[in-house]
């Protein structure tokens, strides 16, 4: 593993595990195995390192939703809860604690989230086609964000309330 691919995956686990702010930059060097110096010449600064987290921690969870249907969604969602853990969405995490000020950060999680959207919509126009209109990919969209959220503190068991729901949502369309 490079020292830039190093440096992230240890960022991550401890902006997931603490939080943005309370992570510093020496904490996140010693936890890293690399001075402070070295640490800066790799990520240029705490925001770029937050930044290029969020961005690859999306990426991951963008490909773990290859799958072109809505239950398919949601079964992907269900099986990152139970291997990441349910502590919420990282980025919404991200945007909260820096209030949404750091344009950098915005950009980031702002641009997943349309991939999200995006990955919705798809999956709801290729199971129906001219019937899967956007207020039912925005409304599946708003349980998978939901369910997310709700897992920090009813589990899994959230996704799989979502995951009814959505099936309603789709048969109903359906019909």
């Amino acid at each position: 593993m490079n020292t830039d691919h190093k440096l992230i995956a240890v960022a991550e686990q401890l902006f997931d595990r603490h939080g943005f702010t309370a992570t510093g930059m020496d904490r996140l060097a010693q936890a890293a195995s690399m001075s402070s110096r070295t640490l800066y010449k790799h990520a240029g600064s705490k925001t770029a390192l937050i930044a290029a987290v969020l961005t690859q921690r999306g990426q991951r969870f963008l490909l773990l939703l290859s799958e072109s249907t809505i239950d398919a969604l949601f079964e992907a969602l269900e099986r990152w809860i139970r291997e990441e853990g349910a502590r919420g969405c990282l980025l919404l995490r991200a945007q909260g604690e820096t209030g949404g000020e750091i344009a950098e950060i915005s950009a980031v999680v702002l641009a997943h989230k349309i991939q999200l959207s995006e990955k919705v919509r798809l999956a709801v126009r290729s199971e129906l086609g001219d019937k899967g209109g956007d207020e039912l990919a925005e409304q599946i969209l708003i349980l998978i964000e939901g369910a997310t959220a709700a897992a920090v503190y009813r589990g899994v068991e959230a996704v799989a309330t979502a995951r009814s729901v959505a099936a309603l949502l789709m048969a109903r369309a359906r019909s």
